[in-house]
């Protein structure tokens, strides 16, 4: 009998046998729609057309835009682009004061904070694998809000106020997770970049003093309650893997292969850490043929995955409008090879 979408997820992070591998495909909100158009199906059908695994449900609140509609707020009150495909901030709410106490935080216990999650879970009906999405859970959360340089030089210069806004960025996010663990996730999904291409954003001294004791306290909820934690973090992170895994990180994203060894991982961490990602949407998927395409599945597999278990294959990133469509034919296709 073949396995709920739920049942292998959960089984594949854990490394136990599986039917096959389970596989998700994230996108852009523009590659959606031109993935929507190409396949013939509705945005609320693409993702069963493209047989994804996991559901990453968010926070419901009322969007705010700004005049000229260039600038979408989040919940923090961070302005994020609506120009960029991607993450591009533009707005930092609290980059000229340092007066933690006049800023005006959101509320983690809002009566409707989770009224669409709540929704998303009953009407799944145990298909999938439903997960939080804590993005920008800390070290990003706290230079988005004061900007990026401004909150490197804090880590130099002012430490002890780093930490504080830290601690505040940490209370709110466990708030919410003692929420979200409440109405039914299976799992944690976080994400805060420590590298970049060739090395970390910042020291893995710095990295242990300041964020490691936090993550280990957000992760700590999911844990006790025996639920698994998936983590992306972008770029050149091996230094500080080790550490991750040791405050209980079940499953890496998106693990780049430019940047971050597949072999090196397997050898290194054998069946300790599980993988979700692996497919480069850097190179190979906007640049390569449809047979590097396949062929880079294969080799992920191969390598992430001698056991035939512990991996979720998938793109490293959402796919965005650079990918050709010959290409996501190619990796769907591959999907559905390796599963054979």
């Amino acid at each position: 009998m073949a396995l709920t979408h739920k049942e292998r997820m959960r089984k594949a992070i854990r490394y136990e046998k599986v039917d096959r591998f389970p596989t998700q495909v994230n996108y852009t909100s523009s590659m959606g729609a031109k993935l929507a158009g190409y396949y013939g199906v509705s945005l609320e059908d693409l993702p069963g057309r493209l047989d994804n695994h996991m559901v990453r449900i968010d926070l419901s609140y009322p969007t705010r835009q700004s005049a000229d509609g260039r600038v979408k707020y989040d919940w923090w009150g961070v302005g994020f682009s609506t120009e960029e495909e991607g993450y591009f901030i533009s707005f930092n709410p609290i980059t000229d004061s340092k007066k933690l106490d006049d800023f005006i935080w959101p509320d983690p216990h809002g009566p409707h904070l989770l009224d669409k999650a709540q929704q998303i879970i009953q009407s799944d009906g145990s298909v999938h694998f439903i997960t939080c999405n804590l993005g920008f859970c800390l070290f990003e959360r706290a230079w988005a809000l004061r900007g990026y340089e401004t909150f490197l030089m804090d880590i130099a210069l002012d430490t002890k106020f780093a930490e504080q806004l830290l601690d505040r960025i940490c209370h709110i996010q466990l708030s919410l997770i003692e929420r979200f663990i409440d109405v039914g996730v299976d799992g944690g999904y976080f994400g805060d970049d420590y590298g970049a291409q060739k090395n970390m954003l910042i020291s893995p001294k710095s990295w242990r003093q300041l964020i490691k004791p936090r993550l280990e306290r957000l992760f700590a909820p999911f844990l006790e309650a025996g639920l698994p934690v998936l983590m992306h973090s972008d770029g050149q992170i091996a230094d500080i893997l080790p550490d991750m895994v040791d405050i209980g990180l079940t499953a890496l994203n998106p693990v780049q292969p430019e940047v971050i060894s597949h072999k090196w991982l397997k050898d290194t961490f054998g069946n300790n850490l599980a993988y979700y990602g692996g497919v480069s949407t850097q190179s190979v998927l906007p640049h390569g043929s449809p047979k590097d395409v396949r062929e880079a599945v294969s080799a992920c597999v191969k390598t992430l995955s001698p056991e035939n278990t512990g991996l979720v294959i998938s793109p490293s990133h959402r796919v965005m409008t650079d990918i050709p469509m010959e290409n996501m034919d190619a990796l769907i296709e591959a999907f559905t090879t390796i599963n054979e």
